[in-house]
């Protein structure tokens, strides 16, 4: 039999989560979080402000109801690191929150898959993850028609013909924009972010790495000269003008989205700057400078032949 945490080993558990969110965790956090029981917990502690108070952290006073983008996003990024649509038991040991809020949100952990892939559509960040899911069945609620994309070349039989995600109204109108054609995905393949057709980049970053890349390629205009990039944190120091002959050094993490470096424990001292593709953190630490490439771009010429 599993023996009981001890007083001790809460207070540490709860002192480290609190630390990589960067604020008291709620109750279901911490529950989710640590593998510790609820009927742990209640051993030593009447409420959960009482445990707060004994770890050292301030009272917990975000008692709101969570938005479904924040438990989505949360789905959703479990899903990209095991490359498909997380079970139950596995977003238990990836996710952040309690499973049966999704539950209790969405009608059934089953219906998540189908919560996410509305919340995500025509969102270029998740583009890589809705890749992942398994395609709507046609008895799906909400499910586009699967209509017939026919072949002109010849020797095909009818029945061997593939078929697309076509809505009706696309099929019946040839001059609808591509981007109304949805096709299932085919397993084992690398997914791509939107064509961006930038210098030579031809898609838009889907994770953080592709970041870094472009951020290596725009950061001179700028503003910033990198003297050093490396695997611990922050991930770069570099130095930028503040004045007339005059620079300062900066350090900077690279993140796909910018909640992420609050997702990945970082300590909130250490770094000034977060580059990010897609900013997705409007209650980050105001210290915190947020370097949004994704709205940059655009100010920027596509060729460096202009």
């Amino acid at each position: 039999m599993k023996p009981q945490p001890s007083k001790q080993l809460i207070l540490i558990s709860l002192a480290a989560i609190a630390r990589g969110a960067g604020r008291p965790p709620s109750r279901s956090e911490f529950l989710s979080l640590s593998g510790i029981t609820e009927h742990a917990v209640s051993e030593f502690f009447p409420t959960w402000n009482a445990a707060l108070q004994a770890a050292g952290l301030a009272p917990y006073t975000l008692n709101l109801r969570l938005d479904d983008r924040e438990l989505l996003e949360d789905w959703g990024q479990a899903a990209r690191q095991i490359r498909k649509a997380p079970a139950r038991r596995a977003y238990r040991h990836l996710g952040k929150f309690d499973h049966r809020t999704f539950a209790r949100r969405f009608g059934s952990w089953s219906q998540v898959t189908e919560a996410f892939r509305k919340f995500a559509h025509g969102q270029s960040q998740w583009a890589d993850v809705l890749a992942l899911l398994p395609p709507l069945s046609p008895s799906s609620p909400g499910a586009p028609a699967l209509l017939p994309v026919p072949l002109s070349a010849p020797g095909h039989a009818p029945n061997s013909v593939p078929h697309a995600v076509v809505s009706p109204a696309s099929h019946a109108a040839p001059s609808t924009p591509p981007c109304q054609l949805r096709y299932p995905p085919l397993h084992g393949r690398p997914t791509y972010g939107r064509p961006l057709d930038f210098r030579g980049l031809r898609h838009e970053p889907v994770n953080e790495q592709g970041v870094v890349l472009l951020f290596g390629m725009v950061a001179k205009e700028l503003g910033y000269i990198v003297e050093a990039v490396q695997s611990g944190f922050p991930d770069c120091e570099a130095k930028r003008q503040i004045a007339p002959q005059r620079w300062q050094r900066v350090h900077l993490e690279f993140e796909f989205a910018s909640r992420n470096f609050r997702d990945h424990g970082h300590p909130l001292t250490g770094c000034d700057v977060i580059v990010c593709w897609h900013h997705n953190w409007p209650d980050h630490p105001p210290h915190l400078e947020i370097l949004e490439l994704s709205s940059l771009l655009p100010s920027l010429p596509a060729s460096r032949d202009h």
